[in-house]
């Protein structure tokens, strides 16, 4: 009798232990922070810059004076080649031909920039001084301009100034500015680069 109470007591001892074990507990997984991932997310796009150009006057001794449109960063002798070149027997001088353009700008070729009006000022004229002289600041006047000084305007060379000179003799002084074209070889285009650089 007492060994079948043992049997009894030690199974039920065991059964105790059994269901008071320590049971394992899943270890959570941690979440991702909501957020699109760095793979997925869009590349940033960075727009291409537009190509731009400038617009130039090209004046003087080339074939085809006049304005032209030019990518940005072009050079002074890509606006002298895209006016034709310069003229046969005509130089630039001192022009800094790999000198970059600047949107507006004049450039001429093989002539004298001319130079900006000065302000007006108390100045004592000397008593010889009458009408401006050729060849100063300022338009050049056609009745009074020499062969040599009718040369240096944008689109004229020396067979055409002299005709401006012979017409001159022929006809009298000019009357006006518009006249001119009456004068061989001058045409609308021309006359157009000249108008403002001569007055009567």
């Amino acid at each position: 009798m007492l060994v079948i109470c043992g049997v009894v007591a030690a199974f039920a001892a065991g059964a105790y232990f059994w269901m008071a074990r320590p049971q394992p507990q899943p270890v959570p997984v941690p979440e991702q922070a909501a957020g699109p991932s760095l793979a997925s997310a869009p590349p940033t796009s960075v727009p291409a810059s537009q190509g731009s150009q400038v617009v130039v006057h090209v004046y003087g001794k080339v074939r085809r004076p006049g304005v032209v449109s030019l990518p940005s960063g072009s050079r002074v002798a890509d606006a002298i080649k895209a006016t034709g070149g310069v003229r046969p027997g005509a130089a630039t001088g001192s022009l800094n031909l790999a000198r970059k353009l600047v949107d507006g700008e004049q450039i001429p070729v093989g002539v004298r920039a001319p130079q900006p009006a000065q302000a007006a000022g108390p100045t004592n004229p000397s008593p010889s001084s009458g009408a401006a002289a050729p060849g100063t600041a300022g338009p050049l006047d056609l009745n009074s301009a020499t062969v040599e000084q009718l040369d240096q305007l944008p689109g004229v060379g020396p067979v055409l100034a002299q005709r401006i000179v012979d017409y001159r003799t022929q006809h009298g002084a000019f009357r006006s500015v518009d006249q001119l074209q009456e004068v061989s070889g001058i045409g609308s285009r021309r006359f157009a680069d000249l108008r403002s650089l001569v007055r009567v």
